[in-house]
């Protein structure tokens, strides 16, 4: 059974902070790649596609976690609680609104064999 948690959390910077935002997201890649159940912590920018043409924030953060406890220590580490009051939260941040998701790759009803050990 997968225990892996995936996250896609999406970032409407304030008109004109698209840059602001964007090196604001990427300050915080360093750290959290240290944490031990990160995976994958990518920023990301959109561009242009005549392939992909759908609409979303553009700026979008792809992660990786190995566990919903490691998913949600990542959220109460103090750098990302300040990330949200400082930049999304407070009038002053670089960003309007952010949305961030959680899934996970199993059907809801799997039936994983139970691991002996």
């Amino acid at each position: 059974m997968s225990s892996k948690i995936y996250c896609v959390a999406s970032f409407k910077p304030k008109p004109g902070q698209e840059a602001a935002a964007f090196a604001a997201l990427q300050a915080l890649e360093p750290n959290t790649h240290r944490e031990d159940g990160c995976l994958r912590y990518t920023v990301t920018r959109r561009i242009e596609s005549p392939f992909a043409q759908g609409d979303s924030y553009p700026i979008v953060f792809h992660e990786t976690w190995a566990n919903r406890e490691a998913f949600e220590a990542h959220c109460q580490r103090r750098e990302i609680q300040a990330f949200f009051e400082e930049q999304v939260e407070s009038p002053e941040g670089v960003i309007e609104d952010a949305n961030v998701c959680v899934y996970s790759d199993e059907p809801a009803e799997f039936d994983a064999p139970a691991l002996t050990s």
